[in-house]
């Protein structure tokens, strides 16, 4: 669903940046990099992974952090695994295929908004969100994987939007997970930040999440 979700999803289970590193012969001043030595990282959410409404993809904010990753010649390689509409069940569903795809090193998971708008409730929510980080760990022992933090709308109710808020850091704390406390954090609810349905953010919006989601990612890299 497009408009139901502070938060909805494209899929595109795919790299920003497909080109392998590759061995480069330097002067002896230089040291070549391995072939192997790349890094993925998998962002796992809903439309606002996928970058849902922009004319180019590589101007949502994972676009943004590979382009990052490469200006900071950082040997990481972003995988947009971002599907519009997507909750938390649907993730739960969805995850082992798309970690199948690929190794993982680092998971970043942003998913919930989805489930706010639908009024689903935050004990079903952290309990997929909790079951996806078992599938992700189980794989991938070694894995780094940052939660990214959601609010729900202000109409649910004051009970809905403590324990909504409060399911994240809990599940940070339970399974020593990096979280992002709230993604959005600058860009929702502001007009200009956001396209017509006031849902997801712009270009320049991107460019602010990009930040906020940069003073976590950066500390795990």
């Amino acid at each position: 669903m497009k408009n139901i979700l502070a938060f909805t999803l494209l899929f595109s289970l795919a790299a920003c940046n497909n080109t392998p590193d590759t061995a480069t012969k330097t002067t002896s001043k230089t040291v070549e990099k391995p072939i192997n030595s790349q890094k993925n990282i998998v962002f796992f959410g809903n439309s606002l992974t996928a970058a849902y409404g922009l004319d180019d993809v590589s101007k949502g904010f994972v676009g943004l952090i590979q382009s990052r990753m490469d200006s900071l010649n950082l040997a990481f390689r972003c995988i947009n695994a971002g599907l519009s509409g997507e909750t938390t069940a649907g993730g739960n569903d969805r995850v082992e295929w798309v970690i199948s795809q690929q190794p993982v090193d680092i998971f970043v998971l942003e998913l919930g908004g989805n489930d706010a708008l639908r009024g689903i409730s935050p004990e079903s929510s952290i309990k997929n969100l909790q079951s996806i980080v078992n599938k992700v760990k189980a794989k991938y022992p070694s894995v780094k994987i940052v939660l990214s933090g959601m609010e729900a709308p202000r109409n649910m109710g004051g009970q809905y939007i403590k324990d909504f808020h409060n399911m994240y850091p809990s599940l940070a704390k339970t399974n020593n997970l990096s979280l992002i406390p709230f993604v959005l954090e600058g860009v929702g609810g502001i007009p200009e930040l956001n396209q017509k349905d006031g849902i997801h953010p712009t270009e320049k919006g991107n460019v602010i999440i990009v930040e906020n989601i940069w003073k976590v990612l950066k500390g795990v890299l």
